[in-house]
């Protein structure tokens, strides 16, 4: 008696392969999509952390700004000065006739701190900022620069100066540094620019110093600066937009509220 030959049909072998190919597509999606939304969301984390800690630092220095300071140009050059150290001005003699007060009616070199600065200052000492006019710091009409000698509780002029204006409550601040963030989306980069010199222009960007970078793959960014009056807050508008290579975008924006009472 002959044995009948064991084996698969065509149509059978077909079967087969196609049963395999979907198994397979499926098993590949349930690998594949998991990873791709891991990556994406690892893009779009990094993306995230790198606008925020930017505009985290941006808020910590324009926090510390002196009061009508900030100018912008173009919506993507934010220039500011920043206060190290801050407090009150001598106006009158002591009951015995001691003390030495800012004389605001002659030019002056020195002059008593109303209580005691936290730590030896130097830089440059503002008086009655107003941003524009007879007291605008960026002119230098109401600013001068310390001496070496000065101390925390007594405060030395490089030179006589007469301040064009009195503080109404006897206010200073000191000035360490001007500090300047420029977006550049042609680069794809926010740069922090700090230690050049003061001018009454606006640098874009300050040519003295070389920029330290904070951001890059920024696609797109605006500052506004809302001053509302010299004697209230202002409001200060971040927006900063990144974007990868892969094309992963993220958009910030931050609003800060600052003091501008001189």
């Amino acid at each position: 008696m002959r044995q009948a030959n064991q084996g698969f049909t065509l149509i059978e072998l077909i079967t087969v392969v196609v049963i395999v190919g979907i198994l397979a597509a499926m098993t590949t999606d349930l690998i594949t999509l998991p990873v791709k939304s891991y990556l994406d969301l690892e893009r779009r984390t990094a993306l995230v952390d790198n606008a925020e800690s930017a505009l985290r630092l941006m808020q910590r220095d324009i926090r510390r700004a002196l009061p009508n300071s900030i100018r912008i140009t173009g919506g993507k050059t934010l220039e500011l000065l920043h206060t190290s150290e801050g407090g009150r001005y001598r106006a009158k003699l002591a009951a015995d006739g001691s003390g030495d007060i800012l004389d605001f009616t002659n030019s002056d070199v020195s002059f008593d701190v109303i209580g005691s600065l936290q730590n030896a200052p130097r830089g440059e000492l503002v008086i009655y900022n107003l941003g524009s006019g007879v007291a605008d710091a960026y002119s230098s009409s109401n600013r001068a620069t310390l001496k070496n000698t000065s101390t925390a509780n007594r405060l030395f002029l490089d030179g006589v100066k007469q301040f064009p204006l009195q503080s109404p409550l006897q206010r200073f601040f000191i000035v360490d540094t001007p500090l300047t963030y420029r977006c550049d989306t042609a680069a794809g980069t926010l740069m922090r620019y700090a230690g050049y010199s003061i001018s009454t222009t606006q640098a874009d960007p300050p040519n003295e110093v070389i920029g330290q970078l904070q951001a890059n793959h920024v696609s797109s960014c605006n500052f506004d600066y809302s001053s509302a009056t010299a004697s209230h807050s202002g409001l200060v508008t971040l927006e900063l937009t990144l974007t990868d290579n892969a094309g992963e975008s993220t958009r910030l924006i931050r609003q800060i509220h600052i003091d501008n009472a001189p």
